[in-house]
């Protein structure tokens, strides 16, 4: 609750607090303060309580704290190690293995195995033999 007050916060409090309260009457207002806290707490206590005894034993392993959304999608969704069900929705939309087998079925067209009728090659083809090359004189350009 308290996890973002820094020791500074806390002296600047202090300091505000006793030139508000005074320093006669801020150790009975820091009395009031915690006993306040202490009956709220009892209360918010006796009413889980009561909820629970009023529930029945169906309930007996209820938490209120697992009604905060993060608790409760970390409970209801998450296994303990691992997602539930979206490690397989995962696996579903990964095109991976279908570009796999397309590599593979390229790989093999172009290695010349199991080449279809009227697919073009992709290995470079032998060189043109200088006989039937055209000739080409670079200095009549």
């Amino acid at each position: 609750m308290f996890t973002e007050l820094s020791p500074m916060k806390v002296v600047a409090i202090a300091i505000v607090a006793i030139f508000v309260f005074g320093p006669d009457k801020l150790p009975e207002f820091i009395r009031n303060a915690t006993g306040v806290l202490r009956r709220v707490r009892a209360f918010a206590d006796s009413a889980k309580h009561d909820l629970r005894s009023e529930l029945g034993p169906e309930f007996k392993d209820f938490e209120f704290e697992d009604l905060h959304p993060k608790t409760f999608v970390r409970k209801h969704v998450l296994d303990g190690d691992g997602l539930a069900g979206v490690e397989e929705i995962r696996n579903a939309f990964d095109p991976r293995p279908e570009l796999e087998e397309i590599t593979a079925a390229v790989r093999d067209t172009a290695d010349g195995g199991g080449r279809a009728p009227g697919a073009v090659s992709l290995t470079k083809e032998a060189q043109a033999t200088p006989s039937t090359r055209h000739v080409f004189d670079p200095d009549a350009t």
